[in-house]
């Protein structure tokens, strides 16, 4: 669905207290945190504009956003 919030909070719920409290003792992940909430926003303020940009630059910034999601669920699962 176009425009849907991707934010790693919504992406991961049951994740909620573990995302908020590496954010504030983990920097690298922290910084990768703000960076995948910063281009899923970016992603649905294009979305929400009928996608002002062409396909393969949209397509390039939702696999970077699938990168940066798949890494942070992995270190999530290592921190639980």
């Amino acid at each position: 669905m176009l425009g849907e919030n991707h934010s790693l909070v919504n992406e991961f719920p049951e994740f909620k207290d573990l995302i908020a409290e590496l954010s504030n003792q983990d920097t690298a992940f922290a910084e990768d945190t703000k960076k995948y909430n910063a281009l899923d926003k970016e992603i649905r303020s294009l979305e929400l504009r009928d996608s002002p940009i062409d396909d393969e630059e949209m397509h390039k910034l939702k696999h970077d956003r699938a990168v940066l999601k798949d890494s942070l669920y992995h270190r999530l699962q290592q921190a639980k």
